[in-house]
């Protein structure tokens, strides 16, 4: 897996797309659980840009689509997909996310960009929290770890 975060780089966005698909497909198919047309259509949604969103933000696109106005339909759909490890929960922005690495067992990073909202994820070295875990006698089993800051391009934009 690679520890480059895409969203900051320039990509061929569509093949990340597809491929993100792909791989939700096949991993559906092997665990028999079923990606329906919602559900497929809220991956999508996230999909479409590495910005994260809102449930009612996804709610409002499936809406204005047909496939949904109640709020259930949002949260059921993105609850399936973080439970399948397509989608990541970003806490601090309560919003949600696809995942780069669909179906890879991963600790995830993700550095938030403050001013135009873009989230990467890389792959977070957990070594020193699972050090001090053990020291303590607790036992780890997942971290998530959040960064706000400015990605390459607001980065630029700031020093002009």
């Amino acid at each position: 897996m690679s520890n480059d975060p895409m969203a900051f780089a320039r990509h061929d966005h569509d093949n990340c797309i597809s491929a993100a698909l792909a791989a939700a497909d096949a991993a559906c198919a092997a665990r028999k659980v079923k990606l329906s047309p919602v559900r497929r259509r809220v991956l999508e949604i996230l999909l479409e840009s590495h910005v994260a969103l809102g449930a009612y933000d996804v709610l409002a696109r499936l809406d204005a689509e047909g496939l949904g106005s109640k709020p259930p339909v949002a949260y059921r759909a993105l609850s399936f997909l973080v439970e399948q490890g397509f989608v990541h929960r970003i806490e601090r922005l309560n919003a949600f996310i696809a995942c780069a690495h669909p179906g890879a067992n991963h600790n995830p990073a993700f550095m938030i960009c403050r001013k135009c909202g873009t989230v990467a994820e890389a792959q977070a070295s957990s070594r020193s929290l699972a050090q001090a875990a053990a020291a303590n006698g607790f036992q780890l089993e997942q971290t998530v770890i959040e960064a706000e800051g400015l990605c390459p391009t607001c980065q630029t934009g700031a020093a002009a």
